[in-house]
């Protein structure tokens, strides 16, 4: 998928470029050696580790570094040099010359001001001449163009009154309102459900070639860098170990990191299912027992209650994975966040091994969350920036009042290693981490008291493949070691696939088809969930440009 418009001037070059960090008095190595160019039209996707150098090396560019970096070398945006220029001049490229979406959207989004606010402020800053109904109108209009639900609404809602994915649309909106000459897309369609996801990455491949934008993606995505990249480097370490064509990486890669890359990439149709251990689940004790359970957010003014779970029935039982997916807005959350007594039932039943949690007293809940871990799909705000990591694990033993100093100190390190982090990560702080690293610490944190039940909510979603797949093997070693439940909300359906025993699909707050992982994935009866399937990426560009076109075809594009 060659967009290049030969005959003109390039969107960027990269010459030599490094980031180095003051660390402990010395200059420490970011990201070293890198050089491309890009054209209009031109779609560099940008693979490798969390950690490796990806987001840093691009935001280098920005100079978009904390107070202890610097970036060498050269960056030119249509001729201008970017690497040293003033401040005043960067602000005036940011947000119009390159646009950014964010990995979390929720810590880049201000929690204090409404998305509509937020969209006309990038607007006007770059269009001083904008007035605020003409601003206001373009902001609707971007939000309709990534498909948010009721767009008017989340205009006037706040980052926080939003799903994970509805605010991942409201940064890609926000980005693309002055429309830039380049888009840095780190990780855009994390947070969204294969639907959207499809849809978006379809709005991004029109931006570029109406508008003569290049991107640069920053993914671990192997299935949307085959679908919308031109060429792709692979990072590692800091320093891009290859770099071709998007046909070449996939079919050729010369690389063994770039080879092993792939060989993790999770695909639809790998699950095998253990007969004799499927027998056994269905005889153990139920750890999670929803009936007809409705969930509803109270009226608030003018604003109407909104019923978010409406009739659902679900039982997941000890050593059980059950997979719920289904797009944003669902309610797929919203069933995790009541398994653990963070929003209360509206009518049904609701129980966590054995113990009832509908009206259940704050002291008996606080004994109930004992036995249950979550990891929450946004590392960057469900972690204490104040504290060191290591301490944020320790704290659930450490409310629990019943390990010594020793104890805490020793299964903090167990599940460091479990979890693939160094031990001497301990004493870092969530800012210092990337953000796969720092999802592997909420998942450390989770796992702390071995519970009995786990809700996992996109805990791999902002993880790159090969430390997913290592995650995914984590995740069932210590369910078999541990025979704790666990609730695994998702969007990622080969995720699904590998670890899930069944699967429950959620469309508007209702369970639409509930199975085994084989019936769902294999043989889905219900039309919605026929859907997701068919949106899912593959990391093949061949295979992956055919069911793009006929998605198109049907959509009658």
């Amino acid at each position: 998928m060659t967009n290049t418009q030969t005959g003109t001037a390039p969107v960027l070059e990269v010459r030599d470029l490094a980031v180095d960090f003051w660390v402990d008095g010395e200059w420490v190595s970011a990201a070293r050696g890198i050089n491309y160019t890009l054209n209009p039209g031109d779609v560099l996707a940008v693979v490798g580790e969390s950690g490796s150098g990806k987001s840093t090396s691009s935001m280098g560019i920005l100079g978009l570094l904390p107070a202890n970096g610097r970036a060498t070398g050269s960056a030119k945006l249509s001729g201008d040099e970017l690497i040293g220029a003033p401040v005043s001049k960067l602000r005036k490229v940011r947000g119009q010359g390159i646009s950014v979406i964010f990995q979390e959207p929720m810590t880049a989004l201000n929690p204090v001001y409404t998305i509509g606010f937020q969209i006309v402020e990038a607007l006007q800053v770059h269009h001083p001449n904008m007035r605020r109904k003409q601003a206001t109108e373009r902001a609707i209009e971007l939000l309709t163009q990534v498909e948010m639900p009721n767009p008017r609404k989340a205009f006037d809602s706040f980052p926080h009154q939003l799903s994970g994915g509805q605010r991942q649309r409201a940064m890609i909106a926000q980005s693309m309102a002055n429309d830039p000459k380049l888009l840095i897309a780190d990780e855009p369609t994390t947070a969204l459900d294969v639907t959207v996801q499809a849809e978006i990455l379809d709005l991004m491949r029109r931006l570029h070639t109406e508008m003569g934008s290049a991107i640069v993606l920053i993914t671990h995505d192997m299935g949307v860098v085959a679908d919308l990249a031109d060429q792709v480097i692979v990072m590692k370490d800091g320093a891009v170990v290859e770099h071709g064509s998007v046909n070449d990486i996939f079919t050729a890669p010369t690389h063994p990191y770039t080879q092993a890359l792939l060989a993790a990439v999770p695909h639809l149709g790998t699950g095998v299912t253990d007969a004799a251990e499927a027998a056994e689940r269905i005889e153990s004790d139920a750890v999670l027992k929803m009936t007809d359970l409705v969930i509803e957010y109270p009226k608030r003014g003018r604003v109407p209650a909104f019923r978010a779970v409406d009739g659902v029935d679900l039982e997941i039982r000890s050593g059980e994975v059950m997979g719920l997916v289904g797009e944003s807005g669902s309610g797929k959350t919203t069933i995790g966040r009541a398994a653990i007594g963070l929003l209360p039932a509206h009518s049904g039943t609701l129980e966590v091994a054995g113990r009832n949690m509908v009206g259940v007293s704050a002291g008996d809940l606080r004994k109930i969350r004992r036995d249950i871990g979550i990891v929450f799909q946004d590392p960057g705000s469900s972690l204490n920036p104040r504290i060191p990591i290591g301490e944020s694990i320790a704290e659930p033993l450490l409310l629990a009042g019943e390990y010594s100093q020793k104890e805490m100190n020793t299964r903090v390190e167990e599940l460091l290693d479990a979890v693939e982090l160094h031990r001497s990560m301990r004493n870092r702080y969530p800012h210092e981490l990337s953000g796969g690293q720092r999802q592997r610490v909420g998942i450390a944190r989770a796992l702390a008291l071995k519970p009995k039940l786990l809700v996992a909510d996109e805990p791999t979603s902002a993880l790159d493949v090969s430390v997913q797949a290592r995650v995914l093997d984590i995740f069932k070693e210590l369910q078999r070691d541990l025979g704790f439940g666990c609730l695994f909300v998702t969007h990622d359906l080969a995720v699904v696939d590998q670890l899930a025993d069944r699967i429950s699909v959620m469309h508007n707050g209702k369970l639409v088809e509930t199975g085994t992982r084989d019936q769902i994935l294999r043989n889905p009866q219900h039309p919605y969930t026929q859907r997701l399937i068919s949106a899912v990426p593959v990391p093949d560009p061949s295979e992956q440009r055919e069911r793009r076109r006929l998605r198109q075809e049907t959509l009658g594009l």
